[in-house]
């Protein structure tokens, strides 16, 4: 009897606001698919027996990064703060709690069906549902009130096309087509995630540090986010349409934005926070990926092949992987009622983050027989450096808030 009051307890916790549901998913989901790509790059240098997988193992990887690990925390963050930027009332509970169990059961399907045949697809179709879902929600809350809403409407707008992403990925998984895969890549990457992690840390990142760097004046002109995410928007299209040597057309234009806003936000003194100097941190690698897809799409022009992906894990590692552990690590303490502040296994695991990007980036660079061990190596320090942080904040989910207060 006092195990299910326990029980019962842990859930009142855990579904008292959508981040610590949407977070624990979000981490359970990261560690299991990157431990499962881990496996197949063992497998690839000789250190583990191969694995047999339903969908092409690299295609695998794409669709559960791009399509599950990232959105689950944008989920989590987007149904908890946007109602704040927007004047909204909090979500109730009965109203996101639906979409995320589909989505516990669609992508529980879907990482199945990797290894079972059948399971993919259904499980596709349950997450295409509850994102959906979630996307009414986000909708109802961007276009509500007199609020200046251009933030919250263009993460929504993003969010819409993150469902024609997986919309690709099911024609994929039913026809195989090829085709599909790619364009379900280049949708979630530059119409989804990147104008979604932009849009937010536009908002968020200057009034932060507003609040902690001396005499700080707020920078974000609206310009700039018309420049990065309509940008955004066009690199996808053309890589789309087979035309990516065109595309530094638009990157390299908005990575001279991105980098000039790292200035202007003052990145060295928001260093001395480390809370608030790993949102920096990360924003600056989304200067550096887009000026290193200029290059690379510059050299294509000229028929040189250079680069390798080095600039996509620049984007996908450095900028959104920083990003998401600054960011869900600030929300994680601020909505339990905790201190907003990093503390040394924080900060130490963040700086591990950044060693496994220059990793990642350094086996695209390095000659072929390396690039496995490489990329093997990169993997591990990414499951070391998020499996320590997930010991350090999954917890906190199922947990009251210090405080005593809801949510």
């Amino acid at each position: 009897m006092q195990s299910h009051s326990a029980l019962s307890q842990t859930q009142l916790v855990l579904f008292a606001a959508p981040h610590r549901s949407m977070f624990l998913s979000g981490g359970v989901v990261l560690l299991l698919t990157f431990a499962m790509w881990g496996l197949e790059l063992a497998s690839r240098v000789g250190l583990a027996p191969p694995v047999t997988w339903t969908l092409p193992p690299g295609r695998m990887h794409a669709l559960l990064v791009t399509s599950a690990v990232f959105p689950l925390f944008m989920f989590g963050f987007l149904l908890t703060a946007m109602p704040r930027w927007q004047g909204y009332d909090d979500i109730r509970q009965a109203r996101w709690l639906w979409p995320w169990r589909l989505l516990v059961a669609g992508w529980g399907l879907a990482v199945a069906g990797m290894l079972v045949g059948g399971l993919v697809v259904p499980g596709l179709l349950l997450v295409l549902c509850a994102w959906l879902g979630v996307v009414r929600i986000l909708w109802q809350v961007a276009h509500h009130g007199e609020l200046e809403a251009l933030h919250a409407r263009v993460v929504c707008y993003a969010m819409i096309a993150g469902a024609f992403a997986l919309v690709a990925w099911l024609a994929f998984a039913v026809g195989g087509d090829t085709d599909w895969a790619r364009i379900a890549i280049d949708a979630a990457v530059w119409w989804c995630l990147l104008p979604v992690f932009f849009s937010v840390c536009h908002r968020m990142v200057p009034f932060f540090s507003s609040s902690v760097i001396p005499a700080y004046q707020m920078v974000r002109p609206t310009w700039v986010l018309g420049m990065v995410v309509g940008g955004s928007a066009v690199h996808g299209l053309l890589t789309m349409a087979n035309l990516s040597a065109l595309a530094w057309v638009v990157d390299a234009p908005a990575a001279g934005a991105a980098l000039w806003l790292s200035w202007r936000w003052r990145l060295v003194p928001a260093l001395r926070v480390p809370l608030l100097g790993m949102l920096h941190i990360g924003f600056l690698w989304l200067g550096i990926a887009l000026s290193l897809f200029a290059v690379q799409g510059l050299a294509e022009l000229f028929g040189y092949h250079i680069l390798g992906m080095a600039p996509l894990h620049a984007l996908g590692v450095g900028f959104f992987g920083s990003v998401l552990m600054g960011m869900v690590s600030r929300v994680t303490l601020g909505h339990s009622g905790r201190k907003l502040a990093a503390d040394r296994l924080t900060w130490g695991l963040f700086l591990g983050l950044e060693g496994v990007v220059m990793l990642r980036i350094a086996a695209e660079l390095v000659p072929l027989e390396w690039s496995g061990v490489l990329m093997l190596v990169a993997v591990l320090g990414w499951l070391g450096v998020f499996g320590a942080w997930a010991s350090r904040y999954l917890p906190i989910y199922w947990r009251p808030r210090s405080d005593g207060r809801p949510g």
